[in-house]
């Protein structure tokens, strides 16, 4: 009804008959003022720039990806430099929450407060209940109905654009985007517990119950940015639990060579509420005894989980070459397998699995094993977890002829910000782009 009505004011207006089909394919008010002035909206092919900086020899600028843009919102850092100055100063980004604090949030009954087996730490995102909705055209009663998660990843997805110098309204090459989100907690402690919002929006607006679906399954979180940024490549939800986001990137990697995208966007984001909550420590239990991640360490007992986000802006590096992009760092090849069912239990690693995985990645990448200076873990500081992958690299490193001992660094960002299961490969991969980027190691 409002496009019939837009189409009866340009008319007496302009004097000028246009199609009701016009303006559903120039749906921009600078698109329709162009279609106005006789032509089409059409947006400048970035003019090929100087070529960029050099690159380590053995780099394939036909076949490997440059990182060269990202963004992300971690427990204490809002920036990438915030997050890079505390990986610098060893900080434990991890919030150890107050009685008071706890007692304040009104979540945590106080016999629970009380117990011994209680641990009350969690990795908190800074912002999780901030949003600019009228940046992205949203209406605020829609704001509220959407998931953070949604909303968070908008914001990223944009910062990740920006932090690698791209406008998304003036870029007409093809974006795609792949990402993952954790479940939809927001709607569980906060939509359904708000009678009163949920009586005035749902029945009042017919498509209420629709925006309500949209904005919290998971399904529509990459389409959402692809929707709210004009982009038209591929736009992929996927889901693989704590290796989502990494995965995302590996799929993202595969379609930029393959040709189907110009860029692409890839990440992933976990926000659970309520925010200020801790957890029970359980004996032999997953999660750490004293709210500390000591992954590979004779003193870990557990891993914490963490609130974040991340995303990285990727491209062809004969693109980024060409266009003289800031390239972070350079992503020769990746692996995704499975374990099957040949291990302890559905939630244990397997060393087998692990070191094919492995073995495949650096076959892909077509680098000697022996020139890798560094390994950015998993590492969850779990007793089970951490032995079994320090026994799937050196199986891997072993079938691949490595022999030699101690020239390989290994570490893990969870010792740092926690675990941000569907977020946490994004963020490894970022903190491992930094330090290629400025401490000059070698290869990721």
């Amino acid at each position: 009804m409002q496009v019939l009505q837009l189409l009866g004011k340009i008319t007496r207006e302009f004097g000028k008959e246009l199609a009701v089909t016009q303006l559903f394919d120039n749906p921009t008010i600078a698109a329709q003022a162009q279609l106005l002035d006789g032509g089409t909206e059409t947006t400048k092919q970035a003019e090929e720039s100087p070529k960029g900086e050099e690159l380590p020899e053995g780099t394939d600028e036909n076949i490997d990806l440059a990182v060269v843009g990202m963004s992300l919102r971690l427990p204490e850092a809002r920036t990438v430099e915030e997050f890079w100055q505390n990986l610098v100063d060893g900080r434990d980004c991890l919030t150890h929450l107050s009685d008071e604090e706890l007692a304040s949030a009104g979540v945590v009954p106080e016999e629970v407060r009380n117990d011994e087996a209680y641990v009350p730490v969690k990795g908190i995102m800074p912002d999780a209940d901030l949003f600019d909705a009228a940046f992205f055209g949203i209406l605020p009663k829609e704001a509220k109905l959407m998931d953070p998660q949604q909303r968070v990843f908008l914001e990223l997805a944009w910062e990740a654009l920006e932090n690698g110098g791209y406008d998304t309204e003036r870029y007409s090459g093809k974006i795609g985007v792949w990402a993952g989100n954790y479940l939809d907690t927001y709607a569980i402690a906060n939509l359904c517990s708000d009678r009163e919002f949920l009586a005035d929006w749902i029945p009042s607006i017919q498509v209420g119950a629709l925006q309500a679906e949209l904005g919290n399954d998971k399904d529509y979180l990459a389409t959402r940015v692809a929707y709210k940024l004009n982009r038209r490549g591929p736009a992929l939800t996927g889901q693989t639990a704590c290796s989502t986001s990494l995965v995302a990137i590996s799929q993202a990697c595969q379609s930029l060579r393959a040709g189907e995208c110009d860029m692409a966007l890839a990440g992933g984001i976990t926000i659970t509420f309520p925010e200020r909550k801790g957890y029970y420590y359980t004996p032999d239990g997953m999660l750490s005894k004293d709210g500390a991640c000591r992954a590979f360490d004779e003193m870990a007992s557990g891993t914490v989980f963490s609130n974040g986000g991340g995303l990285v802006l990727l491209k062809r590096l004969k693109d980024a070459l060409r266009d003289g992009d800031h390239i972070i760092s350079v992503i020769k090849g990746s692996a995704v397998n499975n374990d099957g069912g040949s291990k302890h239990s559905y939630t244990a690693p397997s060393v087998d699995g692990q070191a094919e995985v492995i073995r495949e990645a650096v076959a892909n990448a077509r680098v000697d094993p022996e020139t890798i200076s560094y390994v950015e873990a998993h590492g969850t500081g779990t007793p089970l977890g951490d032995p079994i992958e320090i026994a799937g690299l050196t199986k891997a490193f072993r079938e691949m002829g490595v022999t030699t001992n101690g020239t390989c660094a290994i570490g893990t960002v969870k010792t740092n910000v926690g675990h941000l299961d569907v977020a946490s490969g994004v963020t490894a991969l970022i903190k491992t782009s930094l330090a290629l980027q400025r401490l000059s190691l070698i290869h990721i």
